[in-house]
């Protein structure tokens, strides 16, 4: 049973954003500081990437940990209600990623997923922010086509 009424649990979930997220604004600023320039919500990359950096030919997703089951994370519980619909919202969220991030790699483009949670520790410490911030600019450098952070 849910704790709130339908109509207070409707405005909850119409409050939720898709575009321009704190995480992904922090984040974005954070990109800016260092001097890489990105467009946002690329129409022409598959799966409209948060980010992307023409540069680097990247794509970038800040990644809700609940939205995207971050495994392990202590964001990605599980609701206590309706939990058939949402397990299986969950899994369409997972699939979609998976040929997202397919799509993109026929494309050659490389993909870097952020987790929301790791933008929060980049928030509470600099030291960790700039570990994050080497562990991004190595992977732009590198041949490698896919990252979590």
């Amino acid at each position: 049973m849910d704790i709130v009424t339908p109509e207070q649990r409707s405005k909850n979930m119409a409050a939720i954003r898709s575009k321009d997220t704190k995480p992904e604004v922090y984040f974005r600023k954070l990109l800016f500081v260092k001097g890489y320039r990105y467009s946002l919500n690329s129409k022409t990359v598959p799966g409209h990437p948060d980010i992307y950096l023409r540069k680097y030919n990247t794509a970038v997703f800040v990644h809700g940990c609940f939205w995207h089951r971050h495994e392990g994370c202590k964001f990605a519980y599980m609701p206590k209600s309706r939990i058939e619909f949402w397990q299986n919202k969950f899994e369409a969220n997972r699939k979609r990623d998976i040929v997202v991030r397919n799509e993109l790699h026929e494309k050659g483009i490389k993909c870097l997923v952020v987790w929301e949670c790791s933008i929060k520790k980049m928030g509470k410490s600099e030291l960790i922010g700039s570990e994050y911030i080497k562990q991004i600019e190595a992977f732009l450098e590198s041949k490698e086509l896919y990252r979590e952070i």
